[in-house]
């Protein structure tokens, strides 16, 4: 774990206030559920790959409020001067434990809008009180694999370095956004304290400076070969990029270890790799690779490969750190079901002039369904307690008109998992290595039409006709109540 001690304030005061009349109101201990999902498709594309799971389930268990957490709120005032808690409910925190439920997709999973990524159900003090952070951790994470993901997709089976720290928005958006660049799809980073605290696999060798610290090109190719033996890839264009290649040459050819390869960072990538290439294989280093870095994304990958460029490795830094194209997945976290005073589960749903920012209401689970050649061709939101009916009709939420019939029987897998139980941990978390097998995996089953970046073929997502109906009747009962 990261973060040893709790972060607990990793909140906006409004879910502490909402937890204050929960707690002054006697409802703090009514049964509630929370959903976690987005709406806009990012990138443009199709689908985003679920990540961040276990830095949740790891903040989650280290949630309490300390000593010097009650300190701080105890401290808060109204604008008129007056304590915002009072005591009585900072000693009521100070003993809080979280008794939810928890239930996720596995990070890696591809995941489509309006698809619940977890629900949250239990106390609604608590499960209200996880909304920012679970936020803040699912939607980052989640946001750069699905980048980390199309990147690699770019790269058609080269290996791809995220080379972000130095462009990453804090410390931890370096540290998160290394785990989930990994998670979709990158084979190593250049971060060191990544690769310590996750395991990530760790690669780099040198920049300019080491270049222009010598007074030849030549001498410090030279240096670095005999302090790294085992570890050059030459940067070849900190004067002239050819000539920098015929130097790198010639001094590994004075050499008995294997040159790894060259690393462009300008220039034109695609007419430069080529003709270095050439110079490689001509001098009989036909297994060194052509790295390059410089700006890269998934466009510029693709155009690059289209071009004929022959790099077959790839430093991507900036526009992978920080989703430079779209820098926030728009994740929201709404409740769907609450308890009345009986105990009775009584559906939810919020409604806007905008459909496509009505929620759906209850206690969600998504089913996967699979076509005979293995391919996922739609998903089904079913209502979690009543299950589904078989056979079934599939209707878009934003678009009624659209709908498709599930026959019965038909193959299908259930997406949400257990992950926690009043409280308790009952998932055992798999190795990060296998999270990222686990994502390539996964993106195998989806047709290649649904995968592609430009204008791609669209994939059904559809509620079950019961949750339809209940959601329209709901939508009925509140307008008429206006």
């Amino acid at each position: 774990m990261i973060y040893k001690s709790s972060l607990a304030l990793l909140t906006d005061l409004y879910e502490l206030t909402m937890a204050y009349g929960y707690w002054k109101l006697g409802m703090m201990e009514r049964q509630a559920s929370f959903s976690l999902f987005f709406r806009r498709r990012p990138f443009g594309g199709n689908y985003a790959i679920a990540a961040g799971l276990q830095t949740a389930i790891e903040f989650i268990e280290a949630f309490r409020f300390g000593e010097s957490d009650l300190t701080y709120l105890e401290g808060l005032k109204t604008p008129n001067g007056e304590y915002l808690f009072e005591p009585k409910f900072l000693d009521y925190l100070s003993k809080l434990s979280l008794n939810c439920d928890l239930y996720a997709m596995p990070e890696g999973t591809p995941v489509f809008p309006y698809e619940p990524l977890l629900f949250v159900r239990g106390p609604i003090l608590e499960a209200q009180i996880l909304e920012s952070a679970l936020l803040n951790i699912i939607n980052f994470q989640t946001l750069i694999a699905t980048k980390a993901s199309r990147i690699c997709e770019a790269a058609e089976g080269d290996e791809v370095v995220e080379f972000g720290l130095r462009r990453a928005q804090g410390i931890d958006g370096a540290l998160s956004g290394t785990r989930a660049s990994f998670v979709g799809g990158c084979h190593a980073t250049s971060n060191v304290i990544a690769g310590k605290h996750f395991g990530i696999p760790v690669k780099g060798t040198h920049a300019h400076s080491w270049i222009m610290a010598f007074d030849k090109e030549e001498e410090a190719f030279k240096a670095y070969a005999d302090v790294m033996p085992n570890n050059c890839i030459y940067l070849v264009d900190t004067y002239n990029t050819i000539e920098g290649v015929k130097k790198a040459i010639a001094v590994a050819k004075t050499k008995k270890e294997k040159m790894l390869g060259v690393r462009l960072d300008s220039g034109d990538l695609a007419q430069l790799s080529i003709e270095i290439r050439k110079l490689l294989d001509e001098a009989g280093f036909t297994d060194a690779k052509i790295m390059a870095s410089n700006e890269l994304d998934e466009w510029v990958i693709r155009d690059l490969k289209m071009q004929g460029a022959k790099v077959n490795l790839w430093g991507v830094g900036t526009n992978l750190i920080t989703a430079k194209d779209q820098p926030a997945l728009d994740g929201v976290y709404k409740l769907s079901a609450i308890q009345n005073e009986k105990g009775k589960w009584v559906n939810k749903l919020k409604i806007s002039e905008q459909l496509v920012k009505t929620t759906n209401p209850g206690i969600l689970q998504v089913r996967r369904f699979y076509d005979k050649e293995k391919k996922a061709f739609a998903d089904m939101l079913y209502d979690f307690e009543k299950g589904a009916s078989d056979p079934c009709e599939l209707i878009d939420p934003i678009d009624p008109s659209k709908r498709l019939s599930i026959r019965k029987g038909e193959k299908g897998r259930d997406l949400l998992i257990p992950i926690f139980s009043k409280g308790k941990k009952i998932y055992d978390a798999p190795m990060l290595t296998d999270i990222r097998l686990n994502t390539e995996k996964e993106l195998e089953t989806l047709p290649s039409s649904v995968r592609r970046f430009l204008h791609p073929h669209s994939y059904f997502i559809g509620l079950e006709k019961g949750v339809y109906d209940l959601k329209m009747e709901l939508i009925y009962e509140i307008k008429g109540k206006k």
